[in-house]
């Protein structure tokens, strides 16, 4: 028999992907199998699964904590913002369109039965569903047409425990005033409730835990404590690329524009000892002390190019090229450093071209097909096999091409500059390859000291310690109630 359990949270970023990812680890080790879902995810981090998808970056980490490979069905909504003009709709997987929000709302009825069968499918290969929420249920202006909290709560009849956090201040007024604000029939699906990221001595919230469950009628499930190695494990939101911390000789820059995408690259060099990456937000200069910038990913490319240059970080970038910097592009990152990007067909606004930094001799041309998949490669000057994931709109040739720096079979992938100063790649996840990532450093002199994928593997199974130690499992697995199969 199934059974499935939702986390819900008291706003956006209280933790709960994280609690997710190590509630799944800790089940997987009492000997259960596990499968992660949520019904709808708002990321410009997707990760690439199995059966040719994407999904939001979260649950495909939630998926490795369970044992399992990541599939489309654990998020079968996924809406990728691209800025004022609404969010692209990712449905089971493949993009359907793009939608401002007025749209959407009308649209998400009709995505609930989406939803409801890639949950019945999930349901059939697990003894325990862990189900993520979206922001917060208190967003009651939002209730109409859920699909996100209570409405898939209901709707598929799963109940939910309230995850607040605590580190933000005000923590019993988030979970009372949840209580407050919600419809009683929602209400009502809430069975217990916990208390994410307490720092310090957890004996004085006990009275607070009182004055919670006294208010709301809900039991504590418990007080987690803050988890230092979060940092070590890939982030899936934006504000988490703060949390990387800036220590080691090699000195990694990325600057932070405002559509940001697939940043995971950075968790394997942030791992590393010898290695600091320092992001760097919007109204701060690039560094000149860098020895890398990184340009990332990108939902607009257009859009990020047009921010970079007006936080002035195109002048920081041509003053590192000229001491010698060097620069790698990544997707959209890669795209930006090209002469031109042409969008013929208006996907990221109107028709046009625009000039690029022009630090690689290529050319982008937006198509409307995106490419996406998984990806081996070999690095041309080490050897080294690499394994990535490619997930981007256009194609980009040039002279600079002829000098791809990867290897796909017999196509050269990526461009360098004449001088290898500059490079770009469509390929995403490189740096997870410990052979690839220790010859590349030794490019800078620096070593390699991780094996990253243990780092990864050990941090789960911390995290699922920490949660064991903090939270009361066996009654939050005894809440669970079963899943109705009934569907096709």
């Amino acid at each position: 028999m199934t059974r499935a359990i939702m986390i819900q949270g008291t706003g956006s970023n209280v933790g709960k992907s994280m609690l997710v990812a190590g509630l799944a680890r800790a089940f997987l080790r009492r000997g259960l199998s596990v499968a992660p879902f949520k019904p709808q995810n708002m990321s410009n981090n997707a990760a690439i699964t199995d059966d040719g998808g994407e999904i939001g970056r979260a649950q495909a980490l939630q998926a490795r904590a369970a044992g399992r490979a990541p599939l489309t069905d654990m998020n079968p909504v996924l809406l990728k913002p691209e800025g004022a003009r609404g969010a692209q709709v990712i449905v089971q997987g493949h993009p359907v369109g793009s939608l401002g929000a007025g749209d959407y709302t009308r649209e998400k009825p009709r995505l609930l039965g989406a939803v409801m069968d890639s949950f019945a499918r999930l349901a059939r290969s697990a003894d325990l569903i862990l189900v993520e929420g979206a922001g917060s249920p208190a967003e009651i202006n939002l209730r109409a047409g859920d699909i996100a909290n209570m409405g898939f709560a209901r709707a598929a009849g799963v109940p939910v425990v309230l995850v607040g956090d605590i580190d933000r201040g005000g923590v019993i007024a988030q979970i009372v005033g949840t209580k407050a604000v919600l419809d009683p029939g929602d209400a009502a699906m809430i069975r217990g409730f916990a208390v994410n990221r307490f720092r310090g001595d957890l004996s004085l919230f006990a009275e607070g835990e009182r004055a919670i469950a006294a208010r709301t009628g809900w039991p504590s499930l418990g007080v987690v404590p803050w988890f230092d190695d979060a940092w070590r494990l890939p982030p899936e939101d934006v504000q988490d690329l703060a949390s990387f911390r800036r220590e080691g000789a090699l000195h990694v820059a990325v600057p932070q524009p405002g559509l940001i995408a697939n940043f995971d690259d950075l968790t394997p060099l942030a791992n590393e000892p010898n290695v600091s990456v320092e992001i760097v937000p919007a109204g701060r200069p690039l560094p000149a002390h860098a020895d890398l910038i990184l340009l990332a990913g990108s939902k607009s490319t257009i859009a990020d190019l047009e921010s970079f240059r007006r936080n002035g970080w195109d002048i920081d970038l041509a003053a590192h090229i000229r001491r010698k910097g060097r620069v790698l592009g990544i997707c959209g990152g890669y795209q930006m450093l090209g002469r031109s990007i042409a969008d013929p067909d208006g996907i990221e606004g109107p028709p046009g071209t625009v000039a690029g930094l022009g630090h690689l001799d290529v050319d982008t041309v937006l198509q409307p097909q995106k490419r996406l998949g998984l990806t081996r490669a070999r690095h041309a000057a080490s050897g080294m096999e690499v394994s990535g994931y490619e997930i981007h709109l256009g194609e980009t040739t040039g002279p600079d091409c002829a000098r791809g720096w990867l290897m796909v079979g017999d196509r050269r992938e990526g461009a360098q500059s004449p001088d290898g100063h500059v490079q770009g790649t469509y390929l995403h996840g490189l740096f997870a390859e410990d052979g690839f990532r220790a010859a590349w450093l030794r490019t800078f002199g620096a070593a390699s000291e991780i094996r990253h994928d243990r780092i990864i593997e050990d941090t789960l199974d911390a995290l699922a310690r920490h949660l064991e130690e903090s939270l009361d499992l066996d009654r939050l697995l005894s809440l669970a109630a079963p899943v109705a199969q009934s569907r096709p």
